[in-house]
């Protein structure tokens, strides 16, 4: 109840991107392999950003 309006940190807000990016690179595997090449490959230079900022 109290997290309601808890905002969100920089890492979660990438987490999330990160894992919207890997699940529309999955759905696009089985169509496109190239788009879903693409799609990877921002998600890993978000996993980058987020190991960055734990450091």
């Amino acid at each position: 109840m109290f997290g309601l309006f808890k905002k969100k940190s920089e890492v979660e807000k990438l987490q999330e991107q990160y894992k919207g990016l890997m699940k529309e690179a999955f759905e696009l595997s089985k169509i496109n392999r190239t788009k879903s090449d693409e799609k990877t490959a921002e998600a890993e230079a978000i996993l980058k950003q987020i190991d960055a900022i734990k450091k």
